[in-house]
């Protein structure tokens, strides 16, 4: 499809934007028992983005707006997966928010402007573009952290994820720097591409420290060993909600990031880049599996966990080739649907005055209530890697891109240390079918956060069952 006018390539992004203003203004005439419409008003909007989004797809690459904004298949199925993934975490707080009086217009707003900048960053396609929609994104979360003000851990957690955060976006601008330095003076990602060509990498020292800056920056961003430090301790203390947004959609617009700078924009430094990403993704398998079994507190668990996964989506990087960044994309997609999933269990195990975040909140999960101790295992089976899930079928599309590569040796240490890792996502099943509970009190009643868990748990499964229907799509993005 072909646009007729630029305006229609952000259609999605100026639909988000107007949204988020508008509830801002609407929650200025709304009373403290009408707060609930903000929740309406954003849920139909993002419907609304995906709609817009579907109705101008395209099926080839297009550039527009001076050549710093770019449509394409990749971009349509992200910014696709970013909206869906977006609506499921608003209908997975509505009660959560409601019962400690934080359903207020502020939170919407700050996670639809996050939503902006990440669909901002999977269209970018100059280094402006991309750390616009960075620093949108980063400055959304970062309040996002420390909106519960009662909540002094948020407030902790919020400030070193801002100083770190900070000092990861440094990093990646001065590589930036570097990198429109050493290629001519222009932020373009195709003329970056195009004078790297021409570059003597070796013999070039601003364009080494410069590639080396943006490989730290993005593993800042990441949380990928050892530029992991603020993971955890920002999962612990944010609120549950947030580290459901937190620790899902943004690693979707993440792997886009890093697709567009690396393999677009950089792509004929693959060889140097893929070096560093395989010593990131061997550290963040290791130590996230390791430490992660040493864990008491669930969320800390799965922070852990996520930096495991990190590494693993780093192996489809060092892959190459289009079937190494489909398997890539994949895992990103599927991860970010699992990870939403296990932090929304939390969300609806946690009522007012009870943060369900330990792993003794579980135990006898299933005389409590059986679906959702039901639904818990079988994203945590995904996770490890189990089949019929589709975490078993994301981690093999990137073992086979490491073996069709030639990197055989570096999928035997993924599968050694996803055998590892296995051992505390069982462990979390054991104490919710064979532990006994704490409390008979039955889980807290919510029909649509219990709609939308299954929703998101059974799309886990069917898309293990059926992986070509999403599989194909990605393979088409790198086609």
């Amino acid at each position: 499809m072909s646009f007729y006018h630029p305006l229609l390539s952000v259609v999605p992004e100026i639909a988000v934007l107007f949204l988020g203003c508008a509830i801002l203004l609407v929650d200025l005439y709304l009373r403290a028992d009408q707060k609930g419409i903000n929740s309406i008003i954003a849920s139909v909007g993002l419907l609304i983005a995906i709609v817009l989004t579907l109705s101008t797809s395209v099926s080839e690459r297009a550039v527009f707006w001076g050549g710093n904004f770019v449509r394409d298949p990749m971009s349509d199925l992200l910014d696709l997966s970013i909206l869906v993934l977006c609506l499921l975490s608003l209908a997975y707080a509505k009660r959560y928010l409601r019962e400690r009086g934080l359903l207020r217009g502020e939170y919407y707003a700050l996670v639809l402007f996050a939503t902006l900048g990440m669909l901002v960053m999977v269209s970018a396609n100059s280094l402006l573009s991309l750390y616009l929609g960075l620093e949108l994104l980063a400055l959304c979360l970062y309040a996002l952290v420390a909106f519960d003000r009662d909540e002094k851990r948020g407030s902790e957690a919020a400030m070193k994820y801002f100083v770190l955060g900070a000092l990861g976006s440094g990093l990646l601008l001065y590589g930036m720097s570097m990198l429109y330095g050493a290629t001519g003076g222009s932020v373009a990602l195709s003329a970056i591409a195009r004078a790297v060509i021409d570059q003597p990498f070796h013999n070039h020292p601003v364009l080494v420290f410069g590639l080396v800056f943006l490989v730290v920056g993005i593993a800042f961003k990441f949380g990928a060993v050892p530029f992991h430090m603020w993971v955890p301790d920002v999962y612990e203390g944010a609120p549950n909600p947030v580290v459901l947004f937190l620790g899902s959609v943004p690693k979707i617009a993440a792997f886009a990031f890093a697709v567009r700078l690396l393999v677009e924009g950089l792509g004929n430094l693959q060889a140097h880049w893929q070096e560093m990403l395989m010593i990131l993704s061997v550290l963040s398998l290791a130590l996230g599996n390791l430490i992660a079994i040493a864990q008491t507190n669930l969320k800390r668990m799965l922070a852990y966990s996520t930096i495991s996964h990190v590494g693993f989506l780093f192996l489809g990087f060092i892959g190459g080739a289009s079937f190494g960044y489909a398997s890539a994309m994949f895992y990103a997609i599927v991860y970010a649907l699992m990870a939403a999933g296990a932090f929304g269990v939390l969300v609806l195990l946690s009522h007012k005055g009870f943060e369900a975040e330990n792993l003794a909140d579980l135990r006898g999960l299933n005389d409590r209530d059986p679906w959702y101790a039901a639904m818990m295992a079988l994203l945590l089976f995904s996770m490890a890697g189990v089949p019929p899930a589709v975490g078993f079928i994301a981690k093999l599309l990137v073992l086979q891109a490491l073996v069709d590569a030639g990197l055989w040796q570096l999928a035997v240490v993924a599968v050694l240390f996803s055998v590892i890792g296995a051992f505390y996502y069982l462990r979390v099943i054991k104490i919710m079918y064979f532990d006994a509970p704490l409390t008979k009190d039955p889980v807290p009643a919510d029909g649509t956060g219990r709609a939308v868990l299954s929703l998101n748990s059974l799309a886990v499964l069917f898309l293990g069952l059926f992986p070509a229907s999403l599989l194909s799509l990605c393979q088409a993005a790198f086609g």
